[in-house]
């Protein structure tokens, strides 16, 4: 059967070659082109245009350096690439390999390395683990090899000096510029932190700047890459206008998140971690993306600082990119649902239901425990290449249990149902199971539907289209939810494997959704298109 797969695939290349056609544009397809338009800034002052110029260009430099840390020399690589549809692909994905799938689609490279750039190609798990040297365990640092072949660890400072130069350039000059305190404070706080790479005092002057209406998030925020360890951060950039209304309704919750706390199944002991008074929740419309944040799958929302200690001290912010929100309900999860759910399930389909489930799913992500309760330090630390394939699941599916008991105690009933909050996130998820086994985030959207599947949450019928059991689907997620509490906060790093290995795999369901899905030309996410 794969001979025949890999025949058919060689004739419709050829095929496509005559006819002037790519093989890529079915790829780039399936990134729905979405305008971020120019924003109104009525009501932003010159100095305030003048310092969301400079976070533009700023970002710029966290993209450069991104595409150093993922690939290494980004001109020179996408000069080799003669077809214009593989170009763009390859921009899409920033480098070679295909964000689902983890393969190389541009000759010459093989499968991506499991540390991305983060580590020597050469560079062995023992090496590493024998090697006398801490700060190889810093978020960080990049592993080079020494003339002499021996290892090194090279602080992000001075790896990327030129950029993070330019980077402390920009965000000084706009701390000079601005007219708000609490922002001058952040930027020049953050510029100290990525000239040393240490990040806590720039974590805490940034939740304590909460009266700016633009915002950038930048720098080493994410570790979605490292699937090697888990340890090492990419750079990336938002820029950001928020949403003062919407904000508004939002920080409503705030003060509930100890009782948030409590509302998490399973045994106390997995979830005693109190997170600072300091949380906040915030809506924004994203104005531009870059680095690890532009590529590939788009982020609809993030949860940072990611710092234990932050989080205990001060807390978190949990943003909400709701006009990218709004994008991906309407270009992929609504008409994903449309194809894959029985039609009594369709009247359920919700855009605020999206939403909720998603500004939910950021706050559980300040939830459960950070430390062990064994003894075995953080959770990062204990479950390394799987902990944020299970804080990626912990969150999804803490998030819709956290909806729907506000629905049940009259929080947000005038606004959703519980039906409306569990249909959709399920139609979200099979949307999502188009990110295939490739990166944590696909493994945990498999780990949830093999598992969902397991409890007879669903059944899917002959005509490819899904009838849903709620009652069963809420009780299996409460039961998962309290499953990865538990190996988070024992640390049971052998556990979490297996249980990787056994639910993150895919099957025939969703390869045979992934085809009907195709067919009625539904993309798989979206990629941006900045109007300035």
């Amino acid at each position: 059967m794969k001979k025949i797969l890999i025949f058919a695939a060689l004739i419709i290349a050829a095929v496509a070659c005559k006819s002037g056609k790519s093989p890529f544009d079915r790829k780039v397809a399936d990134y729905a082109v979405v305008t971020i338009e120019a924003p109104d800034l009525s009501g932003i002052t010159d100095n305030g245009k003048e310092v969301l110029n400079l976070y533009r260009f700023a970002a710029d430099e966290a993209d450069a350096i991104y595409w150093k840390q993922y690939l290494g020399d980004k001109q020179s690589f996408l000069d080799a690439i003669s077809d214009p549809a593989q170009k763009t692909y390859a921009q899409i994905n920033y480098g070679p390999w295909d964000r689902f799938t983890g393969e190389s689609f541009v000759e010459g490279y093989g499968p991506r390395p499991a540390g991305a750039g983060f580590y020597p190609a050469d560079m062995t798990a023992e090496e590493f683990e024998a090697w006398d040297e801490p700060a190889k365990n810093s978020p960080y640092t990049v592993i080079r090899r020494k003339e002499d072949g021996s290892l090194e660890a090279v602080w992000f400072h001075d790896a990327y000096k030129e950029n993070i130069d330019k980077i402390v350039n920009y965000l000084t000059a706009a701390a000079d510029i601005t007219i708000k305190p609490s922002v001058k404070a952040y930027l020049l706080a953050k510029a100290d932190a990525l000239r040393t790479d240490s990040y806590y005092e720039s974590s805490l002057a940034w939740l304590d700047m909460d009266d700016s209406k633009m915002d950038l998030v930048i720098g080493p925020n994410d570790a979605a890459d490292d699937q090697l360890f888990g340890i090492k951060r990419s750079y990336n950039a938002f820029v950001l206008l928020k949403n003062e209304a919407r904000t508004a309704e939002l920080m409503t919750y705030v003060s509930r998140i100890a009782e948030f706390q409590q509302d998490l199944p399973g045994d106390p002991a997995y979830k005693a971690f109190q997170p600072g008074a300091g949380s906040n929740i915030f809506s924004y419309d994203a104005l531009y993306y870059a680095g690890k944040a532009n590529a590939g799958v788009k982020v609809i929302a993030i949860n940072l600082p990611s710092d234990a200690d932050v989080q205990r001290a001060h807390g978190t912010r949990s943003i909400i990119l709701e006009n990218v929100i709004k994008a991906k309900y309407n270009h992929i999860v609504a008409p994903t649902g449309f194809v894959l759910l029985e039609p009594d399930a369709t009247q359920h389909l919700s855009f605020d239901a999206f939403f909720w489930n998603t500004v939910f799913r950021e706050v559980a992500h300040g939830l459960g425990v950070k430390e062990t309760v064994t003894g075995k330090g953080t959770v990062t630390e204990a479950l390394g290449s799987t902990a944020i394939t299970f804080e990626t699941v912990k969150a999804n599916a803490a998030g819709v249990l956290l909806v729907c008991k506000l629905q049940n105690h009259f929080d947000i009933h005038h606004i959703l149902t519980r039906e409306d909050a569990l249909v959709t996130y399920f139609a979200s998820l099979l949307r999502s199971e188009r990110f295939g086994e490739g990166s944590p985030l696909g493994r945990a959207n498999n780990i949830i539907y093999n598992y969902l599947s397991d409890a007879g949450a669903f059944q899917r019928k002959s005509s490819g289209q899904y009838s849903l059991d709620l009652d069963k689907m809420e009780s299996a997620l409460s039961d998962l939810t309290a499953l990865v509490l538990e190996i988070q906060a024992t640390g049971d790093y052998d556990r979490a494997a297996e249980f990787e290995s056994a639910y993150a795999r895919n099957n025939k369901n969703l390869e045979a959704d992934r085809v009907n899905l195709g067919l009625e030309k539904i993309p798989a996410d979206i990629r941006f298109k900045f109007n300035r």
